[in-house]
C-alpha cells in the first residue's frame, strides 16, 4: 500500500509563464484518494502520470485528448516533495506560472494550507533490476539501493557554471523538510548566449532576471546565487518534478548527467514499465 497525502485545503497563487509569457493563476486544492495529482484546464482534466507525458522544448508537458499544459515540472515537484500525492490542479492558462524560477513559493504555500494524511503504508517501491536510458553522453540510471540516493551532474562552457555533481540521500523521515531548505529554493538557469535562440524558437517570452539566472562566459549577470551549486540543484528538482509522474519513487539510487525534461520522462516511462 503506498503512502497517500492531499493538502489540507486549497490555495492559490498567480503568475507569467516562462514560455508563453502570459499571466496565469492557478488553484491547487485536496483530492481524494488514490486520485492522484491531475491538472484542470477548461473542460480538459488531464492526470500527472506517464501516459500523458509529451516532448516540450525546455520543460514537461502533459497532453491528453488534444488539450496539453505546459511547464509543470516545479508544482509536480514541489508537491512530490512535501508528500502530496492527490491534488487537484485547475489553471486559466495552459501553462503554470515560473513565479521566481524555483519550487519554493509553491512550497510555502503547501506548508501554509498544510498536509493531511490519507492512506498510511510504504513510501517507496522496491527497484528489481537497473534501468537505464541514454542519448549520446546524457543519461539517467536507476541502480537497486537499500534507500533512496539521488546523484545528478551537469556541464556547461561557461566558467560561471562548468562541471558540477550534486549527491542528496534524505531520509524518508525527513524527505519534506530537506527538500524545502535544500531542493525547492534552486531557481532555473540559462546561458545568456542561448536566450536568442530560444526566443526565435517562440521559448521563453516570460523569462527575465527576476525568474532565472543567467550567466555569460564567464560569470552570473544577476547574483547572488541561493547555493554555490544552484544549477546543479535546480536540475534535480525538475528530475524529481519529472519522476513524480510515477506518483511514487523507488527504493534506489538515481543518477543523472547532462539530461533533458525528455530524457527524464523517457526514465520515467521506462520506470513505470519495470515497477
Amino acid at each position: 500500500m503506498l503512502y497517500q497525502q492531499t493538502i489540507a485545503s486549497p490555495f492559490s497563487l498567480s503568475g507569467i509563464g516562462l514560455h508563453s509569457g502570459e499571466q496565469v493563476s492557478v488553484t491547487v486544492s485536496p483530492a481524494p484518494v488514490n486520485s492522484g495529482r491531475y491538472f484542470i484546464y477548461g473542460e480538459a482534466k488531464i492526470p500527472a502520470d506517464t501516459t500523458v507525458v509529451a516532448a516540450s522544448q525546455l520543460s514537461t508537458e502533459l497532453r491528453q485528448n488534444g488539450t496539453g499544459v505546459r511547464t509543470v515540472e516545479h508544482l509536480l515537484s514541489a508537491l512530490f516533495g512535501m508528500g502530496v500525492h492527490n491534488a487537484c490542479i485547475e489553471l486559466d492558462r495552459p501553462e503554470l506560472p515560473i513565479l521566481d524560477g524555483s519550487a519554493l513559493p509553491w512550497v510555502e504555500a503547501i506548508a501554509k494550507v498544510g498536509i493531511a494524511t490519507q492512506v498510511q503504508g510504504d513510501r517507496l517501491i522496491p527497484l528489481p533490476e537497473a534501468v537505464t536510458v541514454s542519448k549520446g553522453d546524457s543519461f539517467v540510471t536507476a541502480i537497486p539501493a537499500d534507500t533512496l540516493r539521488f546523484t545528478y551532474g551537469i556541464e556547461y562552457p561557461t566558467q560561471a557554471i562548468g562541471e558540477q555533481w550534486f549527491s542528496w540521500s534524505p531520509a524518508i523521515a525527513n524527505f519534506s523538510e530537506r527538500f524545502a531548505s535544500e531542493i525547492a529554493p534552486a531557481r532555473t538557469f540559462t546561458l545568456a548566449a542561448y536566450i536568442d535562440q530560444a526566443r526565435s524558437a517562440g521559448l521563453i517570452k516570460g523569462g527575465s532576471l527576476e525568474n532565472a539566472l543567467v550567466c555569460d562566459a564567464e560569470r552570473w549577470i544577476n547574483p547572488p546565487l541561493r547555493f554555490a551549486d544552484e544549477p546543479c540543484r535546480h536540475k534535480l528538482l525538475d528530475l524529481i518534478g519529472d519522476l513524480s509522474l510515477l506518483g511514487f519513487l523507488p527504493r534506489a539510487h538515481i543518477l543523472a548527467y547532462k539530461a533533458s525534461h525528455n530524457l527524464h520522462a523517457e526514465f520515467a516511462i521506462a520506470l513505470a514499465q519495470k515497477l
